[in-house]
Formats: structure tokens, sequence, C-alpha cells
């Protein structure tokens, strides 16, 4: 596997198993409601959806994950891009980097804000939780004064929960370096990474703790 090379059948310091969702925009249901996840294969963020299969025809193979393109440079100075979707056996993560964008130095040191909202822009009750996943440890925060054009990494990785019950269907990832930081928008729209019980997401540290 890309991000960490793990093959683990379950996720690590959860309570239960990740369902992939399928391929392509769910089936519609109310916002902030939660609704089961078909099975499938990820498809990644900023990807248009599957065209519909013609009459008599073959399916079209799933769109490549890609890294969404990196957002404008917010009046902080610190950028998050989010990575291409990284998937073992009923597990997503993506990778997200921190970049000093701007033209002074940027001290960091703690988490990711990361917030879940549904189509109306309203914010949905999905925990975000400071800690490990399958795809890597958490070390804790790192304090580091990054130069322009510095960057340095956190893992955001989808969890279950067997008392989660069904997934909660979101529209978008608000995610910014620190709460204060700025915050750019990242749509969902198109892939399973839509629907999610929980997140869990490593400290900014200057490599990908493995």
């Amino acid at each position: 596997m890309a991000l960490l090379g793990v093959g683990a059948l379950v996720l690590t310091g959860c309570a239960g198993a990740f369902v992939p969702a399928g391929e392509g925009e769910p089936a519609t249901t109310p916002a902030a409601t939660r609704a089961p996840a078909p099975s499938g294969g990820p498809v990644a963020a900023g990807t248009p959806e599957p065209s519909a299969v013609p009459s008599g025809g073959v399916a079209p193979a799933a769109p490549v994950p890609t890294a969404a393109l990196p957002g404008p440079c917010p009046a902080s100075g610190a950028r998050v891009d989010m990575g291409p979707v990284e998937t073992a056996m009923f597990a997503r993560a993506v990778v997200l980097t921190l970049v000093n964008c701007g033209t002074e130095p940027y001290r960091v040191d703690g988490y990711p804000s990361v917030r879940v909202f549904d189509e109306n822009g309203d914010r949905l009750p999905v925990p975000v939780n400071p800690g490990r996943s399958m795809f890597g440890p958490d070390l804790g925060p790192e304090s580091v004064v990054l130069k322009p054009g510095g960057t340095m990494k956190s893992v955001l990785a989808w969890v279950s929960t067997k008392e989660g019950g069904d997934l909660i269907e979101s529209d978008s990832l608000r995610i910014a370096a620190a709460p204060d930081a700025g915050a750019l928008d990242f749509p969902l729209v198109g892939h399973d990474l839509r629907l999610m019980d929980e997140l869990n997401m490593t400290a900014w540290r200057t490599e990908v703790p493995n």
C-alpha cells in the first residue's frame, strides 16, 4: 500500500471495521442522517462521478484516486492540501500536507482542524479524534517553525465503531492547519469518503509516522 504499507484487516484502536461505500454518488438521503454504505471501492476527491452504463454496454472502470489541487493561501500563511485516497481492507485515509505558503516563518505545534459539513453547509456531529489508526501511530505534536515553502504531514483516517451504527452522509470537510489558521473546503461528492462514522488524525509531523 502506498501510505504506510499496511495490510491489516481491521482498524487498530477501533471497536469495529470500516464498511467501504460504493463507487460514485451514494443514493440521496436526508442531510445529517445515517445511511448504510453499499460495497465498492473508493473514488478520490475532486474526481467526477462515474458515467452511467450504456444499454448493453460494460461499466466504465472506477477513476484512479488523485490528489486534490492545491488551494489558495489563507491570510495565516498556512495552507492544507489533501493527498490521494489511500486504501486498505475496510479502511480509507488521506495524507494532509501543511504548507507554509506565506512569506514569514510559521510555527506548528498541534493537530489539524477538521470539521464535517452536509450539503446545506450545516456542521455534522462526526467526532474527529486525535489518535492512531491502522495507517500509523500518533506520536503527538512536534513543535517546528516552518520557513516559507516548508511542509509538515498528518494522516486523516476514516474509522468505524460498533456503537456508531450506520454511517453519516457528509458533503465536505473543512480543514485548516490550526483552528485559527484559515480553513479550506474539500468537497466529498462523488466518492465513498462521504460516508463516515468517526475520523482519526495524527499530529503535524515533519514525516508521516510508521
